[in-house]
């Protein structure tokens, strides 16, 4: 049987919990400016698969790369690291 690769891990916010068994995870992380080399924030939206719907906005969470849940959903969360105050 073939080995599996390392599956894709990101930490990041719920910013909203409106859906059934989804949230939606702002991931950021910063890059260098191409030209002027300063440290520049980016983000991007996942969705994300929360099968208890445990999640809440403002919680920090660890989501994982998974097989495609629907059209747009293609991670879930393995844990919540950090509960909204």
């Amino acid at each position: 049987m073939a080995e599996r690769g390392q599956t894709k891990v990101r930490v990041g916010v719920v910013t909203s919990n409106a859906m059934d068994k989804t949230v939606t995870v702002a991931v950021e992380r910063t890059v260098p400016h191409p030209l002027y080399k300063k440290a520049v924030k980016r983000t991007k939206k996942f969705k994300a698969h929360d099968k208890d719907n445990n999640c809440n906005v403002g919680d920090v969470v660890r989501i994982a790369e998974t097989r495609p849940m629907s059209k747009t959903k293609r991670w879930r969360v393995t844990e919540i690291v950090r509960r909204a105050d």
